[in-house]
């Protein structure tokens, strides 16, 4: 019996060019094809979700900014000058932002979408940075968020994120959820280098020995952030909705490893946009076995990896629909 990935398959073959000639788009067309369960996929509505919180082991300066960076680059995004404001207008996102736990009050009548489950988390030195419902609270959060772009008619979507000290965050639910060492799950984050960066790894190895929680809720409940939880419950919604999710850096792509081990088949619906210049992102992909689209040595978060690198996407899709085969072009293919 022939399966839909056989007929992708040969409808990638035989298009006028030889096999494998367009590498990585000819890989990206299949598994779009196979998301959505068609020879013919197509971008529908594609949405930028971007969560922003604080979080409060920044007090114990794991970053070289202050916390008022956070709400400073809300109002930056939601006016336009943010760098995810360019690149999702450029490539054609509907770009939102969420407020998910921001210690600080917006002005009314800005184009932030209130979601806020409190002002930043804990300090993960002293207790965990959230509570079990806050947790879940963040968690169905991000799923409504997500429902709500599906009923728009949005079959594409990514998530961004903003919060000083969420590359802190991130770095322990790898370092939890892969066994490995705290100092191979630490990067430089907005410019934690040298002795600094030696300060940021002793750090986080002071709260990682302080908890040994036993389930993935009470794992994300201990190390994550309202922006990061209220992500994963977006990225579980997204695969139960089949939908195309856009995976951008390091920040994302641990919240999608957290969140796949709530839903498994994650991956299945994820293409990795980029390969973050942030050191532990490399070790991260290489650990979940997937190829990233984009080396372009970002390391700013917020889904500009993912804003990108939608183009590309949309480029597997079209050879896949437009270009011509061998016989439609009248073009001799090779000798059998």
């Amino acid at each position: 019996m022939t399966t839909l990935r056989d007929q992708l398959q040969h409808k990638i073959d035989f298009k006028t060019k030889p096999l494998g000639a367009l590498g990585q788009l000819e890989d990206i067309a299949l598994q779009i094809g196979l998301i959505q369960k068609t020879l013919s996929p197509k971008i529908e509505k594609p949405t930028m979700l971007v969560f922003a919180a604080d979080h409060g082991l920044a007090d114990e300066k794991v970053s070289p900014y202050p916390k008022d960076v956070t709400w400073q680059m809300v109002m930056n995004m939601v006016t336009g000058g943010a760098a995810i404001s360019v690149f999702c207008k450029q490539n054609g996102f509907d770009m939102k932002v969420i407020d998910a736990g921001v210690d600080y009050d917006f002005p009314a009548g800005m184009p932030i979408i209130s979601s806020k489950i409190g002002r930043g988390t804990k300090n993960m030195i002293n207790e965990p940075a959230m509570t079990t419902e806050e947790c879940e609270l963040a968690l169905s959060k991000g799923a409504e968020f997500v429902q709500n772009e599906v009923a728009n008619g949005c079959n594409t979507i990514a998530f961004g994120e903003v919060g000083i000290g969420n590359t802190s965050a991130s770095s322990l639910l790898m370092h939890s959820f892969l066994g490995m060492p705290i100092e191979e799950c630490v990067g430089a984050g907005a410019g934690m280098v040298g002795e600094l960066f030696k300060y940021k790894v002793n750090v986080l190895t002071k709260v990682a020995e302080k908890y040994n929680p036993a389930t993935p809720l009470e794992t994300l409940a201990t190390f994550g952030g309202f922006e990061i939880a209220m992500m994963i419950g977006a990225f579980i919604e997204a695969k139960k909705q089949n939908m195309l999710i856009l995976v951008d850096g390091f920040i994302a792509s641990a919240a999608m490893l957290t969140a796949s081990q709530f839903e498994p088949e994650l991956k299945d619906n994820c293409l990795f946009c980029h390969k973050s210049n942030e050191k532990a992102h490399k070790v991260l992909l290489e650990r979940l076995g997937v190829e990233p689209i984009l080396d372009l040595r970002l390391r700013l978060g917020e889904g500009t990896g993912a804003a990108v690198a939608l183009s590309i996407v949309r480029s597997a899709i079209a050879f896949l629909n437009e270009m011509a085969s061998f016989e439609e072009a009248g073009v001799s293919n090779k000798h059998p």
